[in-house]
């Protein structure tokens, strides 16, 4: 809690910091703790403020006692975690997101940089697994799925790059990321369907019956359901095809497996198609990594249709809902080129 002159203080230095003037931004959260010498919000900005100056060590000064404290949260750990990083003390902030997820274990944000430390190791099964823990424990985070369709890129396993990466897509729809995973979106509908082993399956019944371990019942519907559609891009993967593929499946998949496995991302591509908005929600999924000037010009001539559609993504955002995680964690890296 701020008393009214510290926390006038504090915004003011707040201010600062967003601009980027961080002397300034420092010399201000300095006088609040003149008035406060014990406000944890304040100290926090101040550690941070001295990351962002790059002054690590200041920073890591200010910060390092926080993580004592009982008012310490996510974000003190995340600050902590970018200035032992930045200054390579690698095996300090391993042991210290392993404190702290202990004490945050449905933190998203936690398990997202823990990951990305992993693999600074090298350590890719290790990463993909904290990113999945992440999906599994604070599905509405993004970074998660973000870099676990990065990952699952360089696997055989392109149904989680789809999965995954469409998700992370409606999370956050227009950014650099989200460019960079729509083309793995597109390479591994190419990959799925180029390659029929990955679609072979077992029914998810037929594999309790004969005691097959390994994909989860929910992959086997997956891989099942879509193995059905081989046919409709018999002549390669473009968008109409995908269109037509996942038009069927959501079909297929509501009279077979819908019940068994409930998945918000297929229910909001049920409500696009019922809308009548599924066209223009797959041309913006895949049209600009297909063809960006026909991406542009069916914009064009579909303005009042693709307004339509950004107007109901933006007001009825896909919500991924807890208890809906299958990925059983089995994949392969073949080629983890980072």
């Amino acid at each position: 809690m701020f008393g009214q002159d510290a926390r006038e203080l504090f915004n003011t230095a707040t201010g600062f910091q967003r601009t980027g003037d961080y002397s300034n931004a420092i010399l201000v959260f300095n006088q609040a703790l003149q008035l406060e010498p014990d406000n944890f919000e304040t100290k926090k900005q101040l550690g941070y403020t001295f990351y962002l100056k790059g002054d690590l060590n200041r920073a890591k000064a200010i910060i390092e006692p926080l993580l004592s404290s009982k008012e310490a949260d996510v974000q003190v750990y995340q600050i902590a975690g970018n200035i032992y990083v930045s200054r390579e003390d690698w095996k300090v902030a391993q042991k210290m997101y392993e404190k702290a997820l202990r004490k945050f274990p449905e933190s998203g944000e936690l398990y997202n940089d823990n990951g990305n430390l992993l693999m600074n190791f090298k350590m890719y099964d290790a990463a993909l697994n904290s990113w999945l823990k992440g999906i599994e424990k604070d599905p509405t985070f993004p970074g998660n799925y973000y870099n676990a369709t990065k990952t699952y890129s360089y696997s055989n396993n392109p149904m989680w790059c789809i999965l995954y990466g469409e998700i992370f897509m409606n999370m956050e729809s227009f950014t650099t990321r989200t460019a960079e995973i729509r083309n793995i979106l597109l390479e591994s509908y190419k990959r799925l369907f180029n390659d029929p082993s990955l679609l072979n399956s077992i029914l998810p019944d037929e594999g309790k019956k004969k005691g097959r371990s390994g994909d989860s019942g929910f992959s086997q519907a997956y891989k099942q359901t879509m193995g059905k559609q081989m046919s409709v891009v018999t002549g390669g993967v473009d968008l109409d095809g995908l269109v037509m593929v996942r038009t069927r499946f959501l079909l297929d998949w509501d009279n077979t497996y819908a019940s068994n496995y409930p998945y918000a991302l297929f229910d909001f591509q049920r409500r696009m198609l019922k809308e009548g908005l599924f066209d223009a929600y797959n041309q913006w999924l895949f049209g600009p990594a297909i063809n960006q000037a026909a991406y542009r010009s069916w914009t064009t001539l579909h303005k009042q249709e693709y307004d339509t559609f950004s107007k109901y993504q933006r007001n009825n955002p896909l919500k991924p809902r807890p208890d809906e995680y299958y990925n059983d964690g089995k994949f392969s890296l073949v080629n983890a080129g980072y």
